[in-house]
C-alpha cells in the first residue's frame, strides 16, 4: 500500500509539472499539461492510492483535480481507514464496510462531509470537549461563559478575502481582536489601499488549524475554513453613519456587523472592522463549511397551553455599547413583559428603561466615538459606537441577538422637562426587531443620560415560536 501511494504521488507530480522540451526548427521550449488529457476515471483511480495529506494537497493544483480530490467516496474510504487505525473498527472489516455502502448512499452526504470528519479525527478534535465547555452559561449575559477560551484554545484566526472585478483575490489575516461580554470585534489594517469601487465581493472565514499525521514523514499543516459571511458589494445596501476629517465609515444593512473605513479624498479602503455576536459563534466556525455558513436552527420552546400570556413575559435584555476597544455601557434588565393591550403595529414592546422611572436612568462617563487607525494615521469618528443586544426569553434562551454600529443623532423633539440639554436618539431596525434609545446631553455634567430604552419584537415571530395567536 505504501509503495502504491508513493508511485501514485510521483506520477501526479511528474504529470502536473511543466516540462521543457527542446524542438528543432521551432520554439526552444514547449509547455504541455499531460494530466488534463487523462480520463476522469483514470485520475480517480490514481487518487485512491493517496493518503489524506497528499490528497488534500493535490486538490489545490487545479480545478479538475480539486473536483476529483473532493469526491465523497475517496474521503469516506480514508475515514474508514482512520477509524480502523484508531481501533474503532477492526482493520479486516474496513473493505467490507467501505464497499457495503452503495455509492449513492455515500454521495447523499453534503460535499466535504467525510473530509471534515476525517480531518477532525486525525487532528484529535473532540467535539464533546467544547460542547461541555459551552454548557456553562454566564447569568449576566445569558451566553456561554467559555466562548473566548474555546476560540483561543482552538487557535482560531480570521481571514478576509477580497475579490476585485478582474477576478483577482487577496486574503488578509485580522490585525486585532477584542472580546467584549457579548461580541467579538475584529480589525483589518494594512490592506494596501484597495479601491472600493473595484471590489466585487468580500468573504469572512473563520480558520481552525489542523495537523495531519504529525508523526509521519508526510506531515504537513492544514486548516479548516468556515464561511462566516459573504458580501456582494453591488447587491448589499450600504449606509454612511459617521465621518471625521480623514475618513468616512459605513456598514452593510444586510450584514450590520461589517464596517468599512474609506478615505474622504479617493474612497480607498483604510480599514475594515467586523463585529460578531458570540451567540453560536463556536458552532458557526466548527460546523460550517468553506462555501456555506452554518445555519443556526430556530429555537422552538415547549408549548404551554396553561399560561394565557405565554410569550409576553419573562424576558431579559443584556445591552452593551462599546467603541471596539473598551466598553461604554453594559447593563442587564430582567422581568420584562408586554400586556396584550400594548401590542401595536405588529410589535411586542419591552421597556427596560422608561421615561417615568427616573431611578432607571443611566449616565455615561465616556462620550460615544469610534477609534480607528491605519499604518500611519489614526483618528476618532465622533457620535457613533457599536450596539450589542441579547434578548432572552422566559427559559433564558437567546431569542434575538444583534450587533451593529449605530449613530447618535440629534433629535428635533424636546419633551424632557426634567432635563436641560439636547436630546439624542439611537435607532436600529431589522427583520427580527427594533431598538430605540433616547439620550440627554447634560452640558454642565459633561455626560449623556439614557432616559428611555425600548425593544420591539415582531408579533409574527412570537406567534411562530411560542405557538400563540396574538393579534397584531
Amino acid at each position: 500500500m505504501e509503495r502504491s501511494r508513493v508511485m501514485a504521488t510521483k506520477f501526479l507530480k511528474k504529470r502536473t509539472q511543466r516540462r521543457e522540451k527542446p524542438s528543432c526548427g521551432g520554439p526552444p521550449y514547449r509547455h504541455e499539461n499531460h494530466i488534463g488529457r487523462l480520463p476522469p476515471e483514470v485520475l480517480l483511480k490514481i487518487l485512491t492510492f493517496l493518503d489524506a495529506p497528499t490528497l488534500y494537497s493535490i486538490g489545490c493544483v487545479n480545478k479538475q483535480l480539486h473536483e476529483l480530490a473532493n469526491t465523497n467516496a475517496l474521503w469516506y474510504r480514508l475515514y474508514i481507514q482512520e477509524c480502523a487505525k484508531k481501533k474503532t473498527l477492526k482493520a479486516k472489516l474496513v473493505d467490507e464496510v467501505a464497499y457495503g455502502l452503495t455509492s449513492a448512499t455515500i454521495q447523499e452526504k453534503p460535499r466535504g462531509h467525510w473530509k471534515r470528519l476525517l480531518f477532525k479525527k486525525m487532528a484529535g478534535f473532540n467535539p464533546n470537549k467544547w460542547i461541555s465547555q459551552l454548557k456553562v452559561i454566564n447569568p449576566y449575559t445569558g451566553l456561554p461563559r467559555q466562548t473566548e477560551h474555546v476560540l483561543r484554545s482552538l487557535g482560531v484566526t480570521w481571514e478576509l478575502t477580497m475579490t476585485d472585478k478582474a477576478g483577482q483575490q487577496s486574503t488578509f489575516k485580522h490585525s486585532h481582536a477584542f472580546f467584549s461580554e457579548s461580541t467579538l470585534n475584529l480589525t483589518w489594517i494594512g490592506l494596501g489601499g484597495p479601491e472600493w469601487w473595484n471590489i466585487l465581493s468580500l468573504q469572512l472565514h473563520g480558520v481552525v488549524p489542523l495537523t495531519l499525521d504529525r508523526g509521519s514523514a508526510s506531515y504537513r499543516p492544514a486548516t479548516w475554513r468556515s464561511l462566516m459571511a459573504e458580501v456582494d458589494t453591488n447587491k448589499h445596501n450600504w449606509r454612511f453613519f459617521g465621518s471625521d476629517k480623514l475618513v468616512r465609515v459605513k456598514h452593510s444593512l444586510l450584514f450590520p456587523g461589517l464596517i468599512l473605513g474609506l478615505w474622504r479624498s479617493n474612497m480607498d479602503i483604510v480599514f475594515i472592522k467586523v463585529n460578531l455576536h458570540l451567540h453560536k459563534l463556536v458552532e458557526k466556525i466548527l460546523l460550517g463549511s468553506i462555501t456555506c455558513p452554518y445555519a443556526v436552527p430556530e429555537y422552538q420552546p415547549v408549548f404551554d397551553d396553561v399560561d394565557p400570556k405565554y410569550g409576553l413575559h419573562g424576558y431579559k435584555v443584556h445591552v452593551e455599547l462599546h467603541d471596539m476597544m473598551k466598553l461604554i455601557m453594559s447593563d442587564q434588565f430582567t422581568g420584562l413583559f408586554c400586556r396584550r393591550q400594548n401590542i401595536s403595529d405588529g410589535y411586542v414592546m419591552l421597556t427596560p428603561i422608561s421615561m417615568e422611572k427616573k431611578s432607571e436612568h443611566t449616565a455615561f462617563a465616556d462620550k460615544f466615538s469610534l477609534k480607528w487607525r491605519s499604518e500611519g494615521l489614526e483618528g476618532v469618528v465622533e457620535n457613533c459606537c457599536v450596539l450589542s443586544v441579547t434578548v432572552l426569553d422566559e427559559s433564558q434562551t437567546p431569542f434575538w441577538c444583534v450587533c451593529s454600529p449605530v449613530a447618535i443623532v440629534l433629535s428635533n423633539e424636546d419633551l424632557w422637562y426634567d432635563y436641560r440639554g439636547d436630546t439624542y436618539v439611537i435607532r436600529y431596525k431589522d427583520s427580527e426587531g427594533k431598538i430605540s434609545m433616547d439620550l440627554i446631553w447634560m452640558e454642565e455634567q459633561g455626560q449623556y443620560f439614557l432616559v428611555k430604552f425600548q425593544v420591539y419584537l415582531p408579533v409574527a415571530k412570537i406567534n411562530r415560536c411560542f405557538g400563540r395567536n396574538y393579534k397584531e
